[in-house]
């Protein structure tokens, strides 16, 4: 199965990374205009934006922690010919785990919710990881 639907669940999260990008640009735009933010410590703290603004930003962040390791074991299952249906089926449930957990971060964000989807997706990593290990083992 070694074709190039294994990077659409990558396009997915670079997608919910841009959408979570325009949500906070939005959301600071308002909160500028609304006189909510501390001008004097706006360029080097965070904490002078309003909480949600804040909440959106840790959101963002957090698009580049984990799902950077996600990117990383896509392309080297492609090029390593690793890529199978486990690898699809893993590969799209971490990415749906972001799209909960993003949802989740930006909206109620109750933590231990947040917490138990943020290990689900740990886990389909570490699969992935495993399966990225067989591959090389292996030799696809």
């Amino acid at each position: 199965m070694q074709t190039y639907s294994v990077f659409l669940p990558v396009l997915v999260q670079i997608l919910l990374t841009i959408y979570l990008y325009i949500r906070l640009a939005a959301a600071r735009a308002a909160a500028a205009q609304q006189g909510l933010v501390d001008e004097e410590r706006r360029a080097l703290h965070g904490d002078a934006w309003p909480d949600s603004v804040i909440q959106l930003n840790n959101s963002v962040r957090n698009q580049f922690e984990t799902p950077v390791l996600f990117y990383v074991l896509l392309v080297l299952l492609w090029l390593t010919g690793g890529v199978s249906l486990y690898v699809h089926i893993f590969a799209w449930a971490f990415v749906l785990s972001r799209i909960v957990h993003a949802s989740i971060h930006t909206g109620s964000n109750f933590v231990p919710r947040r917490r138990k989807v943020f290990i689900f997706g740990g886990l389909n990593l570490i699969a992935l990881t495993v399966l990225l290990g067989y591959a090389i083992v292996t030799g696809g």
